[in-house]
């Protein structure tokens, strides 16, 4: 019997023993299914397209370089004889799905090594804490780091606190230094003020005693004051008096004079070379009119320029002038040559009348003296001839 029961025992273990061994190919053959998530045709097409192994396992480095590998050959523009843009865009399309799906597959894997860093972090020996943040604080680490920013915070306050009270410090004490220094200047202005004064006094005192003020103009007489503006500040127009008195102008009022003086001289030689010249100009006037011209308008260029110069410094936008024109300057001397031949012509026919006037009056005077004369000679011819 206990023979009998050995073998059974022996032929139990034989059948289990064999069960488990097709249980454990049959693990085998379903465990890379179950090891990970099934990877679909188009990423096994876009892991061939690439050469790459599709089970997963290349690094992104590696996923560059074949896809760099690749874009030299079948890019359009690389130049090579391999060049296919159609290609070219499965390539890239097949680089960015394993890139994904890479991305993907390291998730779990990030987050696992997260983990045990924290673990790992958890698990330092007790005594290394102190080791940071100065030995300050107490408790678990982020506590200890709350305290310490809360240290550093007051520090930093501390340090700001007394980096203005010594600002203060040192701009009371300048600005004690400059109100001496002000007080100073002040007091020796005031001096050569009075000093000034009473050397004015004293010189008009003896200008007085000499009797220099004696022979005025205005002597006795109201001061005009303010005839043109009774509204203007009498300092104001004082001053501005005092220095027009003293040949002072602003330069745009300086400016704009001589822009009216030239401009005056150019219109006047103008006018007098097309007046001398005739009305229907022969070639030899036309040459001369054409040099003139020619003359004209280099002084017209200097004038636009001067002219370009008042209106960037005149203080009103009204007051500024346009550049003179040498065709509208031509056409003016002309209409006032013609204006001024009229008048020339006017002023001969009224000279002519005044000499035949003149010359009437004279024949007027001179008849009855000439009646008066043969008269006389008649009765003494007629006195002779009785006697």
């Amino acid at each position: 019997m206990s023979c009998t029961f050995h073998f059974l025992v022996s032929r139990s273990d034989f059948y289990h023993a064999r069960a488990l061994l097709l249980l454990s190919r049959q693990y085998l053959l379903f465990r890379p299914l179950s090891s990970g998530p099934q990877i679909s045709r188009s990423l096994q097409e876009s892991y061939r397209l690439l050469q790459l192994p599709d089970e997963g396992h290349s690094s992104p480095a590696q996923v560059k370089e074949a896809y760099l590998r690749l874009a030299k050959l079948y890019h359009p523009d690389s130049g090579a004889a391999t060049a296919d843009a159609v290609l070219f865009a499965r390539v890239e399309e097949a680089y960015r799905a394993v890139l994904a799906h890479q991305s993907k597959s390291k998730k779990p894997d990030l987050g696992k090594e997260v983990e045990d860093e924290d673990s790992s972090r958890g698990a330092a020996f007790q005594h290394r804490h102190y080791l940071s943040y100065e030995g300050m604080g107490s408790g678990t680490p982020s506590q200890r780091e709350r305290q310490y920013r809360q240290v550093r915070v007051d520090r930093a306050s501390e340090q700001i606190l007394n980096y203005r009270q010594r600002e203060h410090e040192r701009a009371a004490a300048a600005e004690g230094a400059l109100v001496e220094r002000d007080m100073r200047q002040r007091s020796r202005k005031i001096k050569i003020t009075q000093a000034v004064e009473r050397l004015v006094e004293d010189l008009i005192q003896e200008s007085m005693a000499r009797g220099d003020f004696r022979n005025l103009s205005g002597a006795g007489k109201p001061l005009n004051k303010f005839e043109y503006n009774p509204y203007a500040d009498p300092m104001t127009h004082n001053l501005n008096r005092i220095l027009i008195d003293n040949g002072y102008q602003p330069p745009w009022v300086v400016t704009q004079r001589d822009i009216r003086e030239t401009t005056a001289q150019i219109r006047k030689r103008l006018l007098e070379g097309r007046a001398r010249l005739g009305d229907p100009m022969t070639s030899k006037e036309h040459r001369q009119w054409d040099q003139l011209c020619a003359s004209v308008e280099e002084e017209l260029m200097k004038l636009n320029k001067t002219v370009d110069n008042y209106n960037l410094i005149v203080p009103m936008l009204n007051m500024q002038m346009v550049h003179f024109s040498l065709s509208r300057e031509i056409d003016r001397a002309a209409k006032g040559a013609h204006q001024h031949r009229l008048e020339q012509q006017r002023e001969r026919e009224k000279e002519r009348e005044r000499r035949k006037e003149e010359k009437k009056r004279a024949n007027a005077v001179t008849k009855p003296k000439d009646t008066k004369q043969g008269l006389m000679s008649w009765m003494q011819n007629l006195l002779r001839r009785k006697h």
